[in-house]
């Protein structure tokens, strides 16, 4: 009796002592941890139909110990996902737990969290669970549907892509999912390449290197990624692209589910699809890009196409001359390809087809998925910004319309998987083909008649042009030699057809005035209505100012710069004349406290991006490296949909090669919007621009000027409230009321956050403008900023407070002049 006693109880204290270190140690082969249960190092749990596993896991010779799922049923351990990749325990001490609040946490050896799932949202009743897809979930095992998680691994998917995963956007909440690659295969920390989707004109997927594009899958075309053509259809898998007003994203589903396939973003920046192979017991290279050269990104230039089965690899498009035949010999193709005949928005203009090719960049583009090819190309000749056209769908005849609004780059040619691209030409262009022999004898062999016709017309062209620079010289008495109108490459309108566009420039057509002379609206005989610049008499900078407009904003295209139509120099007069822009300037809407009603956030933020990539263009995408110097918000017109464009070219300046500032002694600008490098020594960069960009974003935020900004409680302007609001985290003071009805704070913070990025006091802080479109564009993480240029200002006397300055001048010795409109 006794021996029996004695027996039980050390059965019971046996089973005691399992359950006991159960509960403290081993899950393994649950998928399930329940509130304070844990996960030790050396103890594992299982998806419940065994496909995978997770626990703590080495690599390769480190002795850095990380939380990761792998396949259970595959020998080679294949990790698919890290928890803690940038902060790795160095101890086999650590422990994976889920806290009472249903947050997953990894803790090391002195009980100090490195790691935790920041699923924040309260639940009664959590568990964390490993599906067998290979995703770490967290739910609430009282709601009744399963797949609302609290927190998923998917969300956050390292290096790999599995099948049902989402790579893309969730459009409502901000959260994208991207691939992220590791530093080297033994480092699970971020390495230098992420794979995502580009949200920024057509969606398409990239592959970037740190901020810079390494290589493009392009748009998906309604079958595949356009780029990708070995994305084709197989019995291994399916791709499917999501696209509504909720979501963007792509994902795939195996067609067969004894299959085990992933793909990883490598060290390198390869995309790879790798197939485990059950007989050979291998995981098997399936398919993989960049594939060769052709797949660099803009390896050919703007309007250059990549053949990698010819030599040289590039190649201009029909229509196209390389921009630089020295640096085209050489191999060096980086400059790309101009037009022969440039675009001049005029009657006659029409489109080339080529096909077989894997469409361009589409970072700068517009899309419609429900137009047809033909009201496509009807819109795009409407654009004189629009340069090619194409279907967004593909599949059966096409459908869709997709339209390019900048240069073309990175063109491949493909063949048979490639699709059709309709590029914009001049009249005298179409119909010509380089590639075709026929052509080449026929335009040999221009009749003589032909020929004589051109040269009559030209020859009373010149004669007409002579007659034009005679008055003109004659008035301006050598200020303006015969040379300036030959480099004035735009129509030269007459005086009489101006005159009668404005009635006389009567009072009512008047729509403004600046520094340089009253605006008139005009209508052209054809209807076209017209903006009129009439420079003044007595201006005292107008001949300057008038030449280099004219010169500049003649070879500039962009959709978000103002198009210079044309000028006039008879009479003894300096005219431009622009496009009209219905809306006026955006000063009138975001100074007025009615207007300011009709601009919501989103139309705010368009504005934003739009000024943005147009300083983009000027800095660093026109053929000249352009420094506006007057960028301010009378100098952003907007157009019937309330686009923004850059206007008034007249202080711009201009860089050749690799220069990137300049100094000078005649300092002119705006107040509130010149940064102190330039007003105190005259030194003007691309970072002038970037520093009235910031000034910009930030009176459109807060709905006030810099200059005529005034606080009770300090004397700052502007830059220095909102940055000591800021710094002091008091963020609803710097926004105007109208726009949080409309908007994301979180948004609007991050682009107070970026406009103050901008206007920093030393130039170097501050980012270039491609930063800014990348920052503007993505979610990746801004930097403090630092104090802004101008921080301090001294109250204005009483008596000006109903006069904000608006153009500066200063000499050498800085002798300060207020020049106001008349």
């Amino acid at each position: 009796m006794e021996r029996t006693s004695t027996t039980s109880a050390s059965v019971t204290l046996i089973f005691c002592i399992f359950v006991f270190s159960l509960s403290l140690n081993s899950i393994a082969t649950e998928d399930i941890i329940r509130p304070n249960q844990s996960v030790r190092d050396g103890n594992t749990i299982v998806s419940a139909g065994g496909q995978f596993e997770l626990g703590f896991i080495g690599l390769g010779n480190s002795t850095n110990r990380y939380v990761g799922i792998w396949y259970k049923k595959i020998p080679l351990k294949t990790i698919v996902w890290i928890a803690n990749r940038e902060t790795p325990l160095n101890t086999t001490s650590g422990l994976l737990k889920l806290n009472t609040n249903g947050i997953l946490v990894i803790l090391d050896s002195f009980d100090n969290v490195v790691w935790s799932s920041n699923s924040s949202t309260p639940v009664n009743s959590p568990v964390a669970q490993l599906l067998d897809s290979g995703n770490l979930v967290i739910r609430d095992v009282k709601d009744s549907d399963p797949a609302n998680y609290l927190w998923q691994s998917f969300d956050i998917p390292g290096n790999t892509f599995l099948p049902g995963c989402k790579l893309g956007w969730n459009l409502e909440t901000g959260l994208e999912r991207y691939l992220s690659s590791w530093k080297t295969d033994d480092d699970p920390s971020p390495g230098e390449y992420t794979n995502r989707i580009d949200p920024n004109g057509f969606p398409q997927l990239l592959t970037r290197k740190g901020s810079a594009i390494h290589s493009r899958a392009g748009p998906w075309n309604g079958v595949r990624f356009s780029a990708a053509p070995n994305f084709k259809s197989n019995p291994i898998y399916e791709f499917y692209f999501v696209s509504n007003d909720k979501e963007l994203y792509y994902y795939y589903k195996l067609l067969d589910n004894s299959v085990s396939t992933r793909i990883v973003l490598s060290p390198s920046g390869s995309v790879q699809r790798w197939v485990w192979i059950e007989k050979s017991q291998i995981w098997r290279l399936y398919l993989s890009g960049p594939i060769d050269d052709c797949d660099r990104y803009k390896l050919c230039g703007p309007y250059g196409s990549c053949n990698i089965n010819r030599s040289p690899k590039c190649e201009c498009l029909d229509g196209f001359e390389p921009k630089s035949q020295k640096e085209w010999d050489v191999a060096d193709w980086s400059s790309g390809c101009a037009r022969k005949v440039e675009l001049t928005c005029a009657d006659g203009e029409g489109f080339v087809k080529q096909s077989g090719l894997i469409l361009p960049d589409t970072q700068s583009s517009w899309f419609d998925r429900n137009m047809s090819l033909d009201e496509c190309k009807r819109l795009c000749l409407k654009n004189c910004s629009c340069t090619a056209y194409a279907n967004t769908d593909i599949r059966g005849s096409g459908s869709g319309c997709l339209l390019w609004l900048d240069k073309l780059i990175d063109i491949r040619e493909q063949g048979e998987n490639g699709q059709d691209l309709y590029i914009r030409m001049a009249a005298s262009e179409l119909g010509k083909s380089k590639s075709s022999r026929v052509n080449r004898i026929l335009f040999i062999s221009i009749p003589v008649a032909t020929l004589v016709s051109a040269l009559i017309i030209l020859y009373l062209y010149k004669k007409r042009k002579l007659n034009r620079e005679g008055k003109f010289a004659s008035y301006y008495a050598g200020r303006l030699d015969s040379n300036d109108e030959e480099n004035m490459d735009l129509p030269s309108f007459e005086f009489k057809t101006i005159a009668d566009a404005t009635s006389d420039f009567c009072l009512r057509n008047k729509i403004g005035e600046g520094g340089f002379g009253p605006v008139y609206k005009g209508v052209l005989e054809n209807g076209q209505q017209i903006a009129v610049k009439r420079l003044s008499e007595n201006s005292r900078q107008g001949i300057d100012e008038f030449k280099n407009e004219v010169s500049l904003i003649a070879k500039l295209q962009h959709r978000n710069l103002v198009s210079l139509l044309g000028y006039c120099i008879e009479e003894g007069e300096r005219i431009l004349i622009y496009e009209y822009m219905s809306n006026k300037s955006l000063d009138s809407y975001i100074f007025d406290k009615e207007l300011s009603r009709l601009v919501d956030w989103p139309k705010d933020y368009n504005i934003i991006n739009g000024v943005a990539r147009g300083l983009l263009y000027l800095h660093q995408d026109s053929k000249l490296r352009i420094i506006h110097r007057d960028l301010k918000a009378g100098n952003i017109l907007l157009d019937e949909e309330m686009n923004p464009k850059i206007s008034d070219f007249g202080m711009a300046r201009s860089f050749g090669g690799s220069q990137t500032e300049a100094n000078t002694t005649r300092v002119v600008g705006t107040y509130g919007y010149m940064p102190p490098e330039y007003v105190m020594d005259g030194i003007f960069s691309t970072k002038s621009d970037v520093y009235s960009f910031g000034v910009l974003v930030l009176e459109i935020v807060s709905g006030k000027k810099n200059r005529c900004f005034e606080h009770p409680d300090h004397n700052l302007n502007l830059l220095g409230h909102i940055w000591k609001c800021f710094d002091e985290e008091k963020l609803g003071e710097m926004i105007d009321g109208s726009i949080l009805e409309s908007s994301s704070e979180y948004e609007v913070f991050r682009v107070i956050q970026i406009g103050l990025l901008c206007v920093q006091e030393y130039p170097d802080d501050r980012p270039d403008m491609s930063s800014v479109v990348l920052m503007l564009n993505s979610k990746i993480a801004l930097p403090k900023p630092h104090k802004p240029g101008f921080f301090l200002e001294r109250r204005r006397n009483e008596n000006n407070h109903s006069e904000c300055p608006q153009m500066l001048s200063l000499s050498s010795d800085f002798c300060i002049t207020t020049v106001r409109p008349r």
